[in-house]
């Protein structure tokens, strides 16, 4: 099957033309949707027919509903879930089991424990003690990060801020010529055109002389950007390619938890990550909304070896045969650079027990004392989260938020926007990227704490996606990131309490859709 469309590339208008196969897609859709109707449909008929397994039924739910109460979950994640199955008797709980928590195969589990045991091994000990002595708030929230996300506390790492994709992709084009021995990557969404492309043609140079390439995709996330056999194109090249989370068909969580992160590993010396996915538009090849403003990182020492257990375990659970691990992988770098780095992942429960990437953001805010900055493509937060934006404002923190403008999706931007009126009266203040649409994901605190990655202010990033980050403490990076945010901020609207007028339609359409967020 053929796709065209048509983008602008420097005021000029291009259309382009690629085979694109959404066949596998559809059909996996399709056996998802058959599976669920069969196994509902059987149910209901089960308790139509049968007296005592219409009781069954019946407690099964109030088992399902006493669970649900019961659970350590947010009560903004519990709630809709108990709603539907409340409202919607026998497929409510037929659903709850199918989709409301990750699901892993009793080898991924193994390869998962195996991985975290045979990667990296460090004693934080000394580090610790030493940030203790510099600043016991910066040291208890290492300490919580580094408890959460199974990681560790490092020193001895350049950073490198990158305030644009244009100049993280020179940076990695640089760096992947230079290497060696491997390179690793993985990211939410690869589409064919400049950026993809040069990376492409250093990769397949690279595999044929003998530098090991392995490549990890989200499924989902390159569903309308790359054909559905893609890998087999990636493997004739020599690259070890896998989709993560292939769509089968299975009636779970394999539409819902999806791989966000985005990461670049180069001989275990250098890593990248940030909101820059492979696509023209995050060089500003392709405009779709505007200007695209992301950013990015670039860690060189030892922090990097956290970004290769991330990936190697993201690899290891998506392919039949696990790629053996080695001390090679985590190079000693010899890099002396001042400042505290925590690269860490961040995914759905199970897998990991309590939401790494929101604590770090509430840590930010509850111990700031002057101010914190936040940016975001999207808004939209659960009650918690919602509250210490409020508190740290109200206690007379300088709070900013910058979002986008021209939004990449009216009904998103719309719930992004209903959150404004509640944040502002607390003296919140945000901004709205007017040039277009701002795509970074970096969170900034008193000239010395910050945390970037792919960590968005939405339900996707914080509840359900595999996410990654970096938390920093008096790193270089961080002067770089705040004279960022205050250059966007001079480009951006401050948004007024005038700002739209909602129907009564509008409103009821706002409110639904935030009642079912957590489970979108």
């Amino acid at each position: 099957m053929k796709r065209k469309y048509r983008y602008s590339v420097h005021d000029k208008t291009v259309e382009r033309e690629y085979n694109y196969i959404p066949i596998r897609y559809i059909i996996a859709i399709l056996i998802s949707v058959a599976e669920i109707l069969a196994i509902l449909g059987i149910v209901a008929a089960l308790c139509y027919y049968v007296p005592l397994f219409y009781l069954a039924a019946w407690l099964t739910e109030i088992y399902c509903v006493i669970r649900i109460i019961a659970s350590d979950d947010n009560p903004d994640y519990k709630v809709p879930w108990l709603l539907f199955v409340l409202i919607v008797p026998i497929a409510g709980f037929m659903c709850y089991f199918m989709f409301y928590s990750r699901k892993l195969k009793r080898k991924f589990i193994k390869r998962l424990d195996d991985v975290k045991h045979h990667t990296y091994q460090k004693d934080d000990a000394s580090q610790l003690e030493q940030l203790q002595k510099e600043s016991p708030i910066a040291c208890s929230q290492a300490k919580m990060l580094c408890n959460i996300a199974e990681t560790h506390l490092f020193t001895n790492t350049k950073q490198t801020y990158f305030s644009l994709g244009e100049e993280m992709h020179r940076s990695m084009l640089a760096d992947l010529e230079r290497a060696e021995r491997f390179i690793y990557l993985e990211y939410f969404i690869i589409e064919e055109g400049k950026f993809w492309n040069s990376i492409l043609e250093i990769l397949k140079r690279k595999a044929a002389a003998g530098v090991a390439v392995r490549v990890v995709y989200d499924d989902i996330g390159c569903m309308l950007t790359l054909p559905g056999n893609y890998y087999k194109t990636l493997r004739s090249f020599g690259i070890e390619a896998v989709p993560f989370s292939r769509l089968r068909g299975n009636a779970d969580s394999e539409f819902n938890n999806r791989s966000h992160r985005k990461i670049l590993v180069i001989d275990g010396l250098i890593g990248y990550t940030g909101g820059v996915n492979l696509a023209d538009e995050y060089i500003n090849e392709v405009v779709k909304y505007g200007h695209w403003k992301d950013t990015g990182i670039r860690l060189e020492g030892e922090a990097v070896w956290e970004l290769t257990k991330l990936f190697l375990i993201d690899y290891g659970i998506n392919v039949k045969k696990m790629p053996e691990i080695t001390a090679q992988l985590f190079p000693e770098s010899g890099v002396q650079e001042p400042g505290y780095v925590v690269p860490f992942g961040d995914g759905p429960h199970p897998i990991f027990h309590r939401r790494v990437g929101k604590s770090v953001i509430q840590n930010l805010l509850n111990h700031a004392t002057r101010y914190v900055y936040m940016t975001s493509p999207y808004l939209i937060i659960d009650n918690g989260l919602c509250q210490s934006i409020e508190n740290a404002a109200l206690r007379g923190v300088e709070v900013k938020i910058i979002v986008p403008h021209i939004p990449d999706k009216r009904l998103v931007f719309g719930m992004t926007r209903s959150y404004y009126h509640r944040l502002m009266k607390a003296g919140v203040e945000i901004y709205e990227y007017e040039p277009g649409f701002i795509h970074a994901k970096s969170y900034l605190a008193d000239d010395e704490l910050a945390m970037i990655g792919t960590i968005n202010l939405d339900y996707r990033s914080l509840v359900h996606h595999f996410e990654n980050g970096v938390w920093m403490y008096r790193c270089s990076a961080i002067a770089d990131l705040k004279a960022d945010i205050q250059a966007t901020v001079a480009q951006s609207i401050k948004v007024t309490s005038d700002l739209e007028k909602l129907t009564l339609l509008q409103k009821i359409i706002r409110s639904v859709v935030r009642i079912v967020a957590p489970m979108l």
